[in-house]
């Protein structure tokens, strides 16, 4: 089927099997140059996309017999646009057809003369090529592995739960009739979907034995107001000092977060150097305490003669780059500005010493941004150095060298916005983009420059507060996300505008809506009686089965036992989730 693409070719690896019949000039297109906005070192999402501009004609025609048609996945956007990605039965994608004047439903009748689109039962947005030849009947029989298991394993199965097994067999022969025969009500790929159909994300998470899709509709998103800041501490403390109600504080810190006043105070709580229910005595000695280990740790680096340093190249290494970050962290503010500032010569010593703390992580680019704040806001060697070690309890996964809690973030990411908004995601994917690598820096650094310097001080104490879910910093990125959806497709952004576009961002975000929009998309999935269970895992409604084995480095936070604990209290009952895993209830807050 000879198919003209009016459309850039996007580089993909389709050249392996797809010969160009035209070439509208040599070499392709020049790459599009733009600032970053950050330094070079902070590149890290410049070595996802390795070798993306090639040298391919920018106009083109191809061709593709309709039997090395492995699949066929349809979008339509809002705006109009349509666009079509097919895939060989070697597995390479070829360049996405847009269809800008019509055409997409015409190029899809011609082929189903030829083939059979049958609908996906994992994903109702793809279609899997079939021919309409004789043996295809008994090809997809096989194809259903209605006895895939050895016979043992059949007939044991069978006299144990006949019911299942049976009934678990004929779903898929019903399944495969309703997409075979020709008088069947199927979901076509030429059928449009309604407007609400476009915002229901097809569950990827179902029994694969078990073919039948629903739509899951999410409801209206509630309206969120932002609160007022704690500004009374005293109130919360007995008469010996201890925090009375301590859900209760980070209730009112994440509402309205904490007047200036009271930040260096109560971070300590919310960090973990002070525990709650630590008397004002019991905190002086903590002080004292950690003040001693603190400075035993720092005699440590401050004792190693050059000598010493020239043979370990570890060390050398972790203050060379030390040095080079303090010189370029935050230097606008008025706490780290200028070349004699007590504030960088403070900025050093607490991050040369973290690395005495913790040789094996060391210092990683990115935790200077951590530190400044909490330096800031102390005033304090001390107490901004266990009030990091604390942060870096909730963040030193993003910093290890395997960068898999990076992955599983941005995969995270990516479950919530496929169920909050399937539209955005198609188009993201449309463009090579569906990865959300632009959005790493974020999740690094907590969106540490994203936001003004003060904006992060409130940003971050409501993080810390780990409500409503310990992924609100996902959400966060959600409605970011979904704040920019109309300009991201309604401009057509490619793969490079949409990281330049991004990264632009930077300071032009509102807080408070941000903040808002989040706390509203969790409270819209949570009231959502058919949530996939991987945006359940995700919001901390659903315990993963892995999860229960801890990791031997993890070690019970007292923070995390409080917040467990004020979740027991506001559940009624603990129901099993499909007879399997517990769900658990969100916690509750003003």
């Amino acid at each position: 089927l000879p198919i003209r693409s009016n459309c850039k070719s996007h580089e993909y690896s389709a050249t392996k099997v797809l010969k160009s019949l035209r070439n509208d000039g040599e070499g392709g297109e020049e790459e599009t140059k733009f600032d970053p906005g950050y330094e070079p070192d902070w590149a890290v999402i410049s070595t996802v996309k390795q070798e993306r501009r090639q040298e391919h004609p920018p106009w083109g025609s191809f061709s593709l017999p309709l039997s090395e048609l492995y699949s066929l996945r349809r979008a339509r956007f809002s705006l109009g646009r349509n666009f079509l990605v097919l895939t060989t039965r070697g597995g390479d994608p070829l360049p996405p057809l847009h269809f800008q004047r019509g055409g997409a439903r015409e190029l899809l009748k011609a082929m189903q003369r030829y083939i059979r689109l049958a609908p996906s039962p994992m994903d109702g947005r793809l279609f899997l090529a079939y021919p309409h030849d004789s043996g295809a009947l008994s090809q997809s029989f096989d194809e259903l592995h209605l006895f895939d298991d050895t016979s043992a394993d059949l007939v044991s199965r069978f006299i144990q739960d006949p019911y299942a097994t049976t009934f678990g067999g004929f779903s898929k022969v019903t399944n495969f009739f309703r997409g075979a025969l020709p008088h069947t009500h199927q979901e076509s790929p030429l059928s449009n979907r309604s407007p609400q159909d476009a915002h229901c994300p097809h569950p990827a998470d179902e029994e694969p034995g078990f073919e039948l899709i629903t739509c899951v509709k999410l409801g209206p998103r509630p309206q969120v107001k932002r609160g007022k800041p704690l500004d009374n501490w005293d109130q919360f403390l007995d008469p010996e000092g201890r925090v009375i109600d301590p859900q209760k504080v980070k209730e009112l810190v994440f509402r309205g977060g904490i007047v200036p006043s009271l930040r260096r105070e109560v971070w300590k709580f919310l960090l973990g150097f002070y525990p709650w229910n630590s008397t004002t005595k019991e905190r002086e000695d903590i002080l004292r305490v950690k003040t001693d280990e603190y400075f035993r740790m720092k005699v440590q680096w401050k004792s190693v003669s050059e000598e010493q340093e020239m043979r370990n190249s570890l060390f050398r290494g972790y203050r060379s780059l030390i040095e080079r970050d303090v010189n370029r962290t935050d230097r606008h503010n008025s706490f780290f500005s200028g070349n004699e500032n007590p504030g960088l010569a403070l900025l050093h010593d607490v991050l040369m010493t973290y690395c005495m703390y913790n040789f094996d992580l060391g210092y990683v680019q990115g935790m200077s941004d951590l530190l400044s704040p909490l330096l800031f806001v102390t005033q304090n060697e001390v107490e901004s150095f266990w009030c990091l070690t604390g942060f870096m309890d909730l963040v030193h996964q993003n910093f290890e060298e395997s960068q898999e809690a990076m992955k599983q973030q941005l995969l995270q990411l990516s479950v919530l916005l496929r169920a909050l908004d399937p539209e955005l995601c198609d188009y993201l994917d449309s463009q090579d983009s569906g990865s959300l690598c632009f959005c790493f820096r974020w999740l690094l650094i907590w969106f540490k420059r994203e936001f003004s310097f003060e904006d992060i001080l409130s940003l971050w104490e409501v993080l810390w507060t780990r409500l409503p879910c310990e992924n609100f910093h996902l959400l966060m990125a959600s409605s970011i996300l979904e704040s920019q959806k109309e300009e991201l497709i309604g401009s057509n952004h490619d793969f490079n505008s949409i990281l330049k576009h991004i990264n632009e961002l930077t300071m032009k975000l509102d807080l408070q809506s941000i903040l808002c929009g989040a706390e509203a998309i969790y409270l819209q999935l949570t009231h959502c009686k058919e949530l996939p269970l991987k945006v359940q895992e995700v919001l901390g409604l659903r315990v993963p089965c892995s999860s229960s084995d801890e990791s031997p480095n993890s070690e019970p936070k007292e923070t995390d036992t409080l917040l467990t604990q004020s979740e027991a209290r506001g559940a009624s009952s603990c129901q099993p989730f499909n007879g399997q895993t517990p769900q658990r209830t969100p916690p509750t807050y003003p």
